[in-house]
């Protein structure tokens, strides 16, 4: 690194370095490793920790990143993306006595740095060179949504570098400023708010559409374009406001049947208790209508939640063959790994609309067994354009990367997307992008995305199940049911 500094945070153990690297990844009880949560201390495993280095009074940081290098039982690094890129050491050092001194050196570059002075109130200003045509990212770098987001500046910063290879927008080079809503719609709009006043006259947004509509009312409405890339449920599409990615209806409509084959006609809607969430679970009794299936309980738990037990309790009573998910990132994998411990899966099978690689790996390859999900995208379709995508992120971010998915492939197209439509009218104008973002079909990693009138995208969806490693993938119009 040239610059930034490194973050230290000690703690002593009354127990030897063997016992407590045993420990390593228990998390619940064992505060003084940081939380970490992991299914195996092994290189490549995804793990999760909570690091004390936002300073005094303020809440410890999640770190999600991958075990990269063990060496039992004195250290663990690992190699992470979020809250930003960088590297921890874990050391297991003897301390007099029998004891343990656990250790924890973390690296903060010039990014993590900014990220961490704006989460403790002092923002610093955005370095932007003349001439430069900037563009907005506003995603989730830390909360819940982190799980879901990881990939995402990755793919976007991906996107960037091809259209600036490409002579960016009108020969001038696009610049990408990054936002962290924190999962947290307050949060959002001051973000939003900070991209605004760095230059961004374009905001991708890759967040929940709890935050995408309080950000959406919040700006003022000239000059301001905001994309919502992601699945989402539609609705407030306007002059200056394009939601593309997948839409609840269609993804059930893809899937209720083949699962309704596979498992059976009662279901059980569980979800997140925002917009998005809600409008799933209109949809789905809307189709499961149609399809003569049966609506046997439903529930809401508020978003950041970890404690599904009671929840748990309730779908176990209702004994459905399917459990709709609408619970989406930390929360998705906390669900479900409660639910496979709970032995809910016995006798359900769980169909998640949020389910994607990298909240599948969190869940893990044992927990996701019975699990589906949907959407237009999955890291294992088989087409040569993937395979060149994925050939070039690994490229680009090495073998512990967080995989690709629907959510974070939906970045890099909206980056192309804007792009494309801002060469084509030749103008900075929001409002002749926008229009143009709603025309005409291009190809993409996941396939053939189609503008519509109403700032949509039709593409072919995917039905997929979760296996050990990775899906099992069809599209969902072809899908053959099996048990």
């Amino acid at each position: 690194m040239t610059s930034g500094l490194f973050l230290f945070a000690e703690q002593q153990v009354d127990a030897p370095p063997e016992q407590i690297f045993a420990l390593f990844g228990a998390g619940s009880g064992a505060g003084w490793l940081f939380d970490a949560h992991c299914d195996r201390v092994a290189a490549g495993s995804v793990v999760t920790l909570s690091a004390p280095i936002g300073g005094s009074g303020v809440p410890p940081v999640d770190i999600l990143g991958r075990i990269s290098r063990v060496m039992p039982p004195l250290r663990i690094e690992i190699v992470h993306e979020l809250p930003w890129r960088g590297r921890l050491r874990v050391l297991f050092d003897p301390a007099d006595g029998g004891g343990c001194r656990l250790r924890l050196f973390a690296e903060l570059d010039e990014v993590g740095l900014a990220w961490l002075m704006r989460r403790r109130g002092s923002p610093l200003a955005e370095s932007v060179r003349p001439g430069e045509h900037l563009v907005g990212l506003l995603t989730s770098k830390s909360g819940p949504g982190g799980v879901f987001a990881a990939a995402t500046e990755n793919l976007a910063a991906m996107a960037v570098a091809e259209v600036n290879a490409d002579g960016g927008i009108r020969g001038r080079p696009v610049h990408l400023v990054v936002g962290d809503d924190a999962t947290d719609p307050g949060t959002g709009v001051r973000e939003a708010q900070r991209l605004v006043r760095a230059g961004c006259r374009t905001i991708i947004a890759t967040t929940t559409s709890a935050t995408f509509a309080r950000v959406s009312a919040a700006l003022p409405a000239a000059g301001v374009l905001l994309v919502h890339s992601l699945m989402n449920e539609g609705g407030l599409a306007a002059p200056l406001r394009v939601q593309f990615g997948e839409r609840p209806y269609r993804q059930l409509l893809a899937a209720v049947g083949s699962m309704m084959r596979l498992a059976g006609k009662r279901w059980f809607l569980a979800g997140n208790d925002y917009c998005w969430p809600r409008v799933v679970h209109a949809a789905a009794r809307h189709v499961l209508n149609e399809k003569a299936g049966a609506v046997v309980g439903e529930s809401f738990a508020p978003l950041g939640s970890r404690d599904f037990g009671p929840l748990i309790d309730a779908v176990l009573e209702a004994r459905p063959d399917v459990v709709l998910s609408s619970f989406v990132g930390a929360d998705l994998v906390a669900f479900e790994r409660q639910c496979h411990a709970r032995g809910v899966r016995d006798q359900a099978r769980s169909l998640a609309l949020a389910l994607d690689e990298p909240t599948r790996e969190r869940i893990g390859d044992r927990a996701c067994i019975g699990m589906w999900g949907v959407s237009g995208y999955f890291e294992q379709l088989d087409v040569e354009e993937n395979r060149d995508l994925l050939r070039r992120y690994r490229r680009a971010y090495g073998p512990f990367a967080t995989p690709v998915s629907s959510i974070s492939e939906s970045a890099y197209e909206a980056v192309h997307l804007y792009a494309s439509a801002a060469r084509r009218v030749g103008t900075d104008d929001s409002a002749q992008v926008a229009r143009e973002l709603r025309r005409g079909s291009f190809a993409f990693p996941r396939g053939t995305v189609s503008m519509t009138a109403g700032g949509g995208m039709g593409q072919q969806l995917y039905l997929a199940e979760a296996v050990a490693g990775g899906f099992s993938v069809l599209p969902a119009t072809e899908h053959v049911s099996r048990r």
